[in-house]
């Protein structure tokens, strides 16, 4: 893996595609099989089964590949404006599920129209000294300002801390998976998708065995009127799984191995809390999923595929650039 570490961009990320797409392959042809000898089976599967829930998975993760490539060939700009769709979708999925009124829609024009690809500029223009303080800053004053002009007093300190709320994790914090791209290493030029491969890995990694471990050993469940599947167990063994997978990926990072080790380890762990934070919303909401099922790919919502991610990329952004004093 030393060696892999000195090879060209072109070669590694052939690499990686290749390990990615062949994988997903033979999970893929090991399904297929599966349902073509079990026929009988197929015909009486639970939308809500863990195999049900496994399919829908395997079909995301198709998509989030396919979407990764596009972002690798289309390069910076073309991520950032993927990266922008993508926190439209999942403010959309979030504000539709949450109690506003026609008071708010002035509020949520600024929101969805001026903040959001406002956001995005400035992180396609490498400005991160703005990026990092535009939405906790002038846009947390503004949203209630225009919602002042409105004239409804009725709910409003709820109704503006659930758009901003919204804007904070959608966007604010989505925004930062694309950024990664632009940071520059010493010795790592053009190597930043490298990074939030990197990212989306871990905390997919993470995710996946905290799920594997909480329904395979017996656990007690830290919040059970939350989550049934998060316990004190299933965060460790996610955590250091994703840690793990990380420090094996070193090899495409700027990281040594145990750097590589702990920066995972952050933003696993910080992903699968993320993850529960906006379950507890769901339970508060009384709703399963956050979006309608996808007709074309069978998952559910998008903010439920990036949730974790929304909380990761802003904590590993940021520890990236303070543990490397990265000026820009």
């Amino acid at each position: 893996m030393g060696d892999l570490k000195y090879w060209s961009p072109a070669d590694q990320i052939a690499l990686l595609f290749a390990m990615l797409f062949g994988l997903l392959m033979l999970v893929t042809a090991g399904g297929v099989l599966y349902r073509a000898r079990h026929p009988r089976e197929e015909l009486s599967v639970n939308p809500r089964s863990a195999r049900a829930q496994f399919r829908r998975d395997l079909n995301a993760s198709w998509v989030g590949a396919l979407l990764f490539w596009l972002a690798w060939i289309s390069g910076p700009v073309g991520a950032t404006i993927l990266f922008g769709g993508f926190s439209f979708f999942c403010l959309r999925e979030f504000i539709t599920l949450q109690h506003t009124t026609r008071s708010d829609h002035r509020t949520l024009i600024a929101a969805f129209f001026i903040i959001l690809p406002l956001q995005y500029i400035v992180v396609a223009h490498r400005r991160f000294d703005l990026f990092t303080v535009l939405i906790p800053v002038y846009a947390f004053f503004a949203i209630p300002v225009i919602s002042a002009f409105s004239g409804d007093k009725l709910r409003f300190l709820e109704r503006n801390a659930k758009i901003q709320w919204g804007i904070m994790v959608c966007v604010y914090g989505l925004s930062h998976a694309p950024a990664l791209l632009l940071l520059e290493f010493p010795r790592y030029p053009g190597r930043g998708a490298f990074l939030l491969f990197f990212l989306v890995t871990v905390v997919s990694v993470a995710q996946i065995v905290q799920e594997a471990v909480s329904r395979s050993i017996r656990s007690r469940p830290t919040v059970r009127a939350i989550s049934r599947s998060f316990s004190k167990r299933a965060w460790w063994s996610g955590a250091l799984a994703g840690a793990f997978v990380g420090a094996l990926l070193y090899w495409v990072t700027p990281f040594k191995a145990g750097q590589a080790f702990v920066m995972a380890f952050i933003a696993a762990g910080s992903g699968t809390l993320g993850a529960l934070v906006m379950k507890a919303m769901k339970r508060e909401a009384g709703i399963h999923y956050w979006g309608n099922r996808s007709g074309i790919t069978g998952a559910v919502g998008l903010l439920d595929r990036t949730a974790a991610l929304c909380f990761a990329a802003p904590i590993f952004f940021h520890s990236v650039r303070w543990y490397f004093k990265l000026s820009v």
